[in-house]
């Protein structure tokens, strides 16, 4: 297809790749054929290229429905600077800005138009984009537009109208995190059934995957810190107040950062917002409201201080790291606790009863992930219908945990719940099978029973463990009802009976050994003070400019360089993501940079010994 062969040499011209990534032809090349398009792409894998190129390859206008200000200014501001003819209208968007937008609009030059679903479906806003024909439509985070997705809003759902508005233009919608249940009911409401579905796949190999126990938040989050001093990263806090604090604690350690929640005004939000987006090693500690959208390329690690709500907002918060392919750590902290929270948020929403129990499902399988023995990953991408390999970069790889016949174990937990009156929650419970004489033991003459201190020779963390893994498997449930007390699940009344057998691994006790380092971009052949050269620079020309630093070059595009050490505008053009209009508009400079470093290299080793 000519169009095609048009839209990858722009791939290289304007952007300067050499080649579609996975799965990126193909969307692209239905977009062209006038198709539309549901695609589920991983976050870092270049969706935003699926609609930008087909918009360039045409000449024509695609208008890109994004959800957030911040994003769409850093996707036209990256755009710009590529030499495309972007703009966004919104709230924030300065006057002569604006103005210059509705000028190119009606000379028709404008390729990227960027807004928000709210103002896109204001009548005034329909009417006027209907002078200028729209060729297509692209949807980003379109998971919003399903009940079933994780992150649902409602103006989302007004966007089924827009085939009514525009009969001609084509629709396309993209997001990272879909199961197949969320990808039917967007094709339903969006498309009225009628799409070609693209799943490109879920893995991100270059995110080690870490899970576990809280024990001490403080203490696990300052690890991963520690192994990523002066980078950016995201800290993901249940609470407000949580995020406050950690965000204070981490500043009085020397660290740059910045709380982010839905109960700050706007104007500190926003403020915080642009400086993790604009300067480097900011330390963003925030709930579920800060991150949909969010485009920074070199976020190095995500921590989870609490379980998320399901395994696919899971998957969409720490597809928020290593955006740029680099190497980017996560780690998700649990307990009992954040599943009987997480319950109670289902059950006192106002959702439809079968929108609470496919919730639940969804809390469950997060729980199975938390507790599986076996790879975290090949666990991950089996709920999104894929197979793989043991990856070998995530805890359960690296550390591998053991697993027994944990028959014996569960009925003596099991005997202890039903024994106790299924009234008490997991604290209560390993108090009686250690044989503990607390107050409430007492109180409730617990130690009468049989089950009294059958499990004394199994520590209070691995009987906390077991009790987890248990809820997992479904032999024991948390009854929301009862304050978080535990009765026998699905399977319980079978392994009591021995009729079921269930395995169990203990805590990881091999966890001292040296986890994989990911402390930051590393290019084995890329200079080090070259790199933090280049880095500076970019820093300079982005302070300068207004934008943010990855809008002029992305991390993988300096190290490139770094390796490469290009010493002509030529070889400058061969490094990763240098395009034409880049190359004219910063090549001299960081030649000069390339250059100046070549010139102090001290001299190979064993040079003046030359005869």
């Amino acid at each position: 297809m000519q169009t095609l062969d048009a839209a990858q040499a722009i791939l290289k011209s304007t952007f300067g790749y050499d080649r579609f990534r996975h799965g990126q032809a193909d969307i692209v090349g239905a977009l062209l054929a006038g198709e539309n398009v549901l695609a589920v792409m991983p976050t870092g894998s270049g969706k935003s290229l699926c609609y930008q190129l087909p918009a360039l390859a045409t000449e024509s206008l695609t208008v890109v429905v994004s959800p957030l200000i911040a994003l769409m200014r850093d996707q036209v501001a990256a755009l710009r600077t590529s030499g495309v003819a972007a703009g966004a209208l919104n709230s924030a968007t300065p006057r002569a800005d604006a103005a210059e937008t509705h000028r190119q609009l009606r000379d028709g030059r404008l390729r990227l138009l960027y807004i928000s679903p709210e103002r896109l479906m204001q009548p005034v806003v329909l009417d006027g984009l209907a002078r200028y024909g729209p060729a297509r439509f692209a949807i980003d985070e379109a998971h919003c537009i399903s009940q079933w997705g994780h992150d649902f809003r409602p103006d989302y759902r007004r966007l089924a109208e827009l085939q009514k508005h525009f009969p001609d233009a084509r629709l396309s919608a993209f997001t990272a995190t879909a199961d197949s249940v969320t990808r039917q009911d967007i094709v339903e409401r969006l498309f009225g059934g009628q799409a070609k579905i693209f799943v490109a796949g879920f893995d991100r190999p270059n995110l080690q995957i870490g899970i576990a126990p809280r024990k001490s938040a403080n203490l696990q989050i300052d690890a991963v810190l520690n192994r990523h001093p002066g980078q950016s990263g995201i800290v993901y806090t249940l609470s407000r107040k949580e995020a406050e604090r950690t965000a204070q604690r981490l500043s009085s350690r020397g660290r740059e950062a910045l709380p982010y929640h839905a109960g700050m005004d706007q104007d500190v939000r926003d403020r915080n917002q642009d400086r993790f987006l604009t300067e480097g090693g900011v330390v963003m500690v925030a709930t579920i409201a800060f991150g949909m959208g969010i485009d920074k390329p070199d976020v190095r690690f995500v921590v989870h201080v609490n379980i998320p709500s399901t395994v696919e907002a899971y998957y969409q918060e720490i597809g928020r790291a290593g955006r740029d392919g680099l190497p980017a750590e996560t780690l998700m902290l649990y307990s009992m606790g954040d599943i009987v929270i997480r319950r109670l948020m289902i059950d006192d929403s106002e959702r439809p009863d079968e929108a609470k129990r496919v919730e639940h499902q969804r809390l469950n399988a997060l729980l199975a992930l938390c507790e599986t023995a076996g790879c975290r990953r090949q666990a991950l991408l089996g709920y999104f219908g894929e197979t793989s390999e043991a990856c070998n970069n995530c805890d359960r790889c690296l550390a591998p945990v053991e697993t027994v016949d944990g028959t014996v174990i569960a009925q003596k937990a099991l005997s202890a719940a039903l024994r106790t009156g299924e009234r008490f929650g997991a604290e209560h419970l390993v108090s009686v099978l250690r044989g503990e004489l607390t107050d409430k033991v007492r109180q409730y003459r617990h130690d009468r029973l049989p089950t009294f201190g059958v499990g004394a020779e199994i520590g209070k963390s691995l009987w906390r463990s077991y009790l987890r893994q248990l809820v997992a498997a479904d032999a024991l449930k948390i009854d929301i009802g009862g304050s978080g007390a535990l009765k026998l699940g699905g399977r319980g009344r079978a392994l009591l009976n021995g009729d079921e057998l269930v395995s169990l691994h203990g805590e990881a006790a091999v966890r001292t050994k040296e986890r994989r380092r990911t402390a930051g971009p590393t290019q084995t052949n890329a200079d080090p003070t070259l790199f933090a050269r280049l880095k500076r620079l970019r820093l300079e020309i982005a302070n300068d400019e207004g934008v943010p630093a990855f809008a002029v070059f992305h991390d993988r595009s300096l190290l490139d360089m770094a390796a490469q050490k290009p010493s002509s505008l030529e070889q400058l053009a061969a490094c990763h993501g240098v395009g034409a209009i880049k190359l004219k508009r910063y090549g001299e400079r960081f030649l000069d940079v390339l250059k100046d470093s070549a010139s102090i290299q001290p001299p190979a080793e064993g040079a003046m010994d030359a005869e």
